[in-house]
C-alpha cells in the first residue's frame, strides 16, 4: 500500500478526531444557562463577608429581596447616609462592579420597621432605594407609586421574567395584639389596586418561568411575623391569580425573617410545585430560631447567615430550575429542583 497515502489517512483521522473532541467540548461549554443569587437582612454597619463568597459562585445577576440595609429613619438625609455606607462598601462595591443588580426593599430599607402605606415619607425613599439600585432616570419606576418592576431574561431558547412585588408602598395597616404578636387584618391588602392590574398583565405574557419576588414570605402561615398570611384575601388574591394566569413554571422569592428554609405546595390546575423560597440573614441571622412551625417547609430551618442560589438551564426542550441556599465557603444547607 502506498506510504504516503498512509500517512495522509492518518493525518486526517487526527484531523477529524481533534474537530470532533472541540466540538463536543464546544457545545458543552456553550451550554445555555443562568445563575441568580439573591439575598436579604444585609446591616450596611456589620461585617460583610458573604459577598466574596457568593462571587465565588459565578452569578449572573443578583437580586435583593429587601432589608437591604437598616435606615429605620424618618429622616432622608440619615436614610441616604445610610445606603451610601452600604453602596460604597469594599466587597459589596467590587461586586456590583461585576455582577448587575436589581432588587426590591421591606421594611427596614423602606423607613419604619414594619410600615405601611402609612409612612409619610414613602415618596422621598423610594428615590433613595431606586438610586441604590442604580435605576436609570427615565425609567417608570421612577414615576410610580412603588418600586415593583420586572425584567426579562434569555436562557438558551426560553424566556425566564423576573417579578419584583412592592409589599410596602400601598399595604394596608396591621394591628398587634398585648403579646405582640400581629392581628389578622381579615379585608386588607397588601399591592394595591394598580399593582394588581400591573401583575396579572404581567402573568399574561408568553414567559416559560416566573420568578416573583416579595419583601416577605409568601406561603408561610403559623409564625406570628409578617407574612402574607397576615391579609388572607390579598394571599388568596394572589394564588387565585397564579392559578387562572396558568403559568409554565413559578418560582417565589422572600426575605425578612432572619433565616432560609424552602417552602413548597400544590396549586389545583398547575403541574408543578410552588416553592417559595425564603433566604434572609446576610450579616446576621436568627441563631436562636431553631425550629419553628410551618407545615410547607421541605429541608432545614437554616437559622445561620445564609444566601441564595438558583440555576436555570434548558435541557430537552424543559427548563431546570435548581434552587440553593448556601453559607460562608459555599456550603451548602439545602437543595430542591423543579421543571418546568
Amino acid at each position: 500500500m502506498n506510504v504516503n497515502y498512509l500517512i495522509s489517512s492518518a493525518k486526517a483521522f487526527l484531523i477529524i478526531s481533534i474537530f470532533l473532541i472541540t466540538g463536543v467540548e464546544a457545545r458543552s461549554q456553550s451550554k445555555p444557562g443562568m445563575r441568580i443569587a439573591f439575598g436579604s437582612c444585609n446591616r450596611q454597619n456589620l461585617p460583610q463577608p458573604m459577598w466574596d463568597h457568593v462571587a465565588a459562585t459565578g452569578p449572573d445577576l443578583w437580586i435583593w429581596l429587601g432589608d437591604n440595609i437598616y435606615g429605620d429613619t424618618d429622616d432622608m438625609n440619615v436614610l441616604k447616609e445610610k445606603y451610601d455606607i452600604q453602596k460604597n462598601q469594599e466587597a459589596y462595591k467590587k461586586f456590583r462592579s461585576n455582577v448587575p443588580v436589581i432588587g426590591v426593599w421591606d421594611d427596614h430599607d423602606y423607613g419604619r420597621n414594619d410600615a405601611g402605606k402609612q409612612y409619610p415619607f414613602k415618596k422621598e425613599s423610594q428615590k433613595l432605594a431606586l438610586d441604590f439600585l442604580d435605576e436609570p432616570a427615565q425609567s417608570p419606576r421612577r414615576s410610580q407609586e412603588g418600586i415593583y418592576t420586572s425584567n426579562t431574561y434569555k436562557v438558551g431558547s426560553k424566556t425566564v421574567k423576573v417579578i419584583l412585588l412592592d409589599a410596602r408602598y400601598h399595604r394596608d395597616t396591621l394591628m398587634k395584639d398585648t403579646n405582640k404578636n400581629y392581628i389578622v387584618n381579615q379585608s386588607g391588602d397588601i399591592l394595591g389596586e394598580t399593582q394588581w392590574k400591573w401583575l396579572k398583565s404581567e402573568l399574561a405574557s408568553n414567559a416559560d418561568a416566573y420568578i416573583i419576588a416579595s419583601g416577605i414570605q409568601f406561603l408561610s402561615e403559623e409564625h406570628p411575623y409578617e407574612k402574607w398570611a397576615n391579609f388572607p384575601v390579598a394571599k388568596k388574591k394572589f394564588l387565585d391569580l397564579l392559578q387562572s394566569s396558568k403559568p409554565k413554571g413559578v418560582v417565589l422569592l422572600s426575605g425578612d425573617r432572619h433565616i432560609g428554609e424552602f417552602s413548597k405546595t400544590s396549586i389545583s390546575g398547575l403541574d408543578f410545585p410552588l416553592y417559595d423560597i425564603t433566604s434572609s440573614g446576610m450579616t446576621h441571622s436568627a441563631l436562636n430560631n431553631t425550629g419553628e412551625v410551618n407545615k410547607y417547609r421541605v429541608g432545614p430551618l437554616v437559622n445561620q447567615k445564609h444566601y441564595g442560589v438558583m440555576d436555570i438551564s434548558e435541557n430537552n426542550k424543559k427548563l431546570i430550575v435548581t434552587m440553593h441556599l448556601k453559607g460562608i465557603e459555599t456550603s451548602t444547607f439545602h437543595t430542591e429542583q423543579v421543571t418546568f
